[in-house]
């Protein structure tokens, strides 16, 4: 019964909030713990109302039992604590002499009046069990008072001095400035970016599981767009440029990766299809319906299924497939407007290079990349790659660098099953960057040189460095390529932003001295020299700012006239028609500017017939013939060899910012409802 007593103790006080008063002796370990009366809180509006208490029995008081005889006879019986009140059958009661007698002290209007209440063993349980789920519900609604309260933003509105220094003010966080170049020797906001490329280049893969760039402009945002950074920037010595321009020019011009025309067209053409780890896990999963074609929402795959591993490599292959096919079509409009140089894009067979989902290219890509390299060998273009910024062998961490290997390797599998001409094969090479500085240039050098020993000839011949915007300068990476015998690929945008002040100043003249050293390491290979050739916005200051590439460029760096020149622009093809329309570059003539929003070189869908009923015309013909109706008329096929090539007119060139015009416009839905009120209003 001291359960009891405790249990009914603690609900009347809590639920009554008044003062109570007991007959009998209560001993203080009854009480599992005091409760003081506490402040009523209103309920919130989503709180669930109280369900109605349950009646106790009143009666009498009997004079004949012993009170203090029952208080002694119930500390026999075993504790149990209230939430285990669900168990009290199991415990034996005590006989009929179990009673329990309380009187409640009210005061109502100041008078008191004492209500006697006696419980036998059967009413005591029922009035027990009102109890205890009268204290449940009182526990559940302070918890979620206390939640609500919690959850609730509560403004101060008008508190004393005193009291509102005692509540939490918000921290604001200050902005982080990374100093300048002039304060630090142009190193700690280097370290600074190149910690977190390193720091993310460790926990993803080479390729695939690469998180965004963007991401590390967002962390570096702040301190970029800080004003107060903009003043060392602006103040920097003018540039010292060259005024030689490589005409009449005899080189090729090209882009990297991306066509902006045949990537809008309808079908698109491209070569970065790819997908996500957790797709390839999907797929090892059969379709709901095999006998259909996929569908997002109606036909995806059945997990319930049992996974086969080769089921999902099929998926991933069949992705890789489709981007290299689509090289053929790219290499043919090319060569129609006069680009005969090209990039392929890394990510043409997601994940290729990926530790635990990788996979070799042959034999299931021998044969479409055959048919690609066989297009490319016949018109003279030339095709490179680019691997990705994680690629690094100067790391300091093993995995990097095994990652780094592998994905060259994927790399130079993918540029030999083009089967090119041998001169052609020779020119198919890898860039890469050297990566992060880690803290000591040499040392970093050091494993570089290490590491690329460790890497097969055919990776070797492939090979090559490029300076770079970040760290690596053209005097730090030169005398290492004339030591591996590696190439080295001058960026003149990357020279622009990092280069040895000491010995260098900014702009395209001085660089120039280097270019013979700088073709000995090319022509030691036999492999023919390319540049890279980008310029930064208008509105760029800060180096952060210099290091995005406008969208296209204004003229061509002082190079050789027989240079492969890639332009690294936003607009891909559409910067190289703008440079051959300002200098009048072979092919300047062979295009023409887009029709808005209208393109001729694709096979649409026929109009769908209209539902209603076509008013026929009157009228006779030469046969006397009377009435006739109207039909669509069918459009035009394009043959598949002309499809997105640009039609008749070589409708291809979009002027600056509207590539817009090459997607077909929306239709904007005008509401009758609200048309009829605007003219409401007018005639009011």
């Amino acid at each position: 019964m001291n359960s009891k007593v405790a249990c009914i103790s603690r609900c009347l006080q809590v639920n009554y909030n008044r003062r109570f008063r007991l007959d009998f002796p209560l001993r203080p370990d009854c009480i599992s713990r005091p409760f003081a009366p506490s402040r009523r809180l209103p309920l919130p509006a989503t709180m669930v109302p109280k369900r109605k208490k349950a009646d106790a029995i009143l009666m009498t008081p009997d004079p004949s039992i012993d009170e203090n005889a029952a208080a002694d006879a119930s500390n026999t019986a075993p504790r149990r604590s209230g939430r285990l009140q669900d168990k009290a059958s199991q415990v034996p009661h005590q006989e009929s002499t179990e009673y329990l007698k309380i009187v409640m002290q009210a005061e109502p209007g100041g008078a008191g009046m004492k209500l006697g209440l006696s419980l036998g063993k059967e009413e005591a349980d029922t009035a027990l069990s009102a109890l205890q789920e009268m204290e449940d519900r009182l526990r559940n609604d302070v918890k979620r008072q206390k939640m609500a309260i919690e959850k609730s933003k509560v403004k101060d509105h008008g508190l004393e001095k005193e009291y509102a220094a005692l509540l939490p003010r918000p921290i604001q966080s200050q902005p982080y400035i990374l100093p300048t170049d002039e304060e630090t020797g142009g190193t700690k906001k280097r370290d600074v970016r190149r910690k977190l490329t390193t720091e993310r280049a460790g926990s993803n893969s080479v390729r695939g599981d690469q998180e965004n760039p963007d991401t590390e402009d967002t962390e570096l945002a702040t301190a970029e767009n800080d004003t107060s950074n903009m003043g060392p920037g602006g103040a920097r010595p003018p540039p010292v440029n060259s005024d030689y321009l490589p005409l009449p020019w005899r080189g090729r011009l090209g882009y990297a990766c991306l066509n902006t025309y045949l990537r809008n067209s309808n079908p698109p053409v491209f070569s970065s299809r790819t997908c996500r780890i957790a797709s390839i896990i999907e797929h090892r999963h059969p379709l709901q319906d095999p006998s259909q074609p996929e569908h997002p929402t109606k036909n995806r795959p059945d997990k319930d299924q049992p996974a086969d591993i080769r089921r999902g490599q099929k998926y991933v292959e069949a992705l890789g497939l489709a981007n290299a096919r689509d090289i053929v079509k790219m290499l043919r409009w090319n060569d129609k407007y006069g680009i005969k140089f090209m990039r392929l894009s890394s990510e043409m067979f997601p994940f290729a290079s990926h530790a635990e989902f990788g996979y070799k290219l042959a034999p299931f890509a021998s044969k479409v990349l055959a048919d690609a390299g066989k297009v490319a060998g016949e018109l003279g273009h030339r095709l490179t790659t680019h691997p990705g910024q994680f690629t690094q062998l100067g790391s300091p961490r093993n995995e990097v660098v095994e990652n780094a290997a592998r994905d060259l390797e994927y790399h130079d599998e993918m540029l030999t099953l083009l089967q090119l001409p041998e001169q052609q094969d020779k020119d198919a090479v890898m860039i890469i960057h050297m990566g992060g500085v880690f803290g000591d240039k040499l040392a970093t050098l050091d494993r570089f040189r290490t590491n690329y020993g460790k890497l097969s000839d055919s990776v070797k011949a492939r090979l090559v460095l490029e300076n770079d915007d970040v760290s690596w300068t053209v005097h730090d990476l030169l005398p290492v390529c004339e030591e591996l015998n590696i190439p080295f690929v001058l960026d003149f945008h990357h020279h622009n932003i990092m280069f040895d002040k000491d010995v260098i100043r900014e702009g395209t003249k001085d660089v120039m001295e280097l270019y013979p050293r700088i073709k000995a390491t090319w022509d030691r290979k036999g492999i023919t020299q390319k540049m890279h050739y980008s310029e930064p916005c208008s509105e760029a200051v800060t180096p952060r700012q210099r290091r995005k590439h406008r969208p296209r460029v204004m003229t061509l760096p002082p190079c050789p006239d027989t240079m492969d020149l890639m332009i690294e622009a936003k607009d891909k093809e559409q910067a190289v028609f703008d440079l051959m329309r300002i200098f009048r570059l072979p092919g300047w003539d062979t295009f023409n500017d887009v029709i808005p929003y209208e393109r001729g070189d694709e096979n649409r869908a026929p109009p769908k017939t209209p539902k209603k009923k076509q008013r026929k015309k009157k009228g006779k013909d030469d046969d006397g013939a009377t009435d006739s109706v109207d039909e669509p008329k069918p459009l035009p096929t394009v043959p598949e060899a002309e499809l997105c090539m640009g039609g008749a007119e070589n409708r291809v060139y979009w002027p600056l910012g509207m590539e817009e015009w090459l997607r077909p416009q929306k239709r904007e839905v005008k509401n009758k409802r609200k048309q009829r009120g605007d003219g409401e209003d007018g005639e009011e």
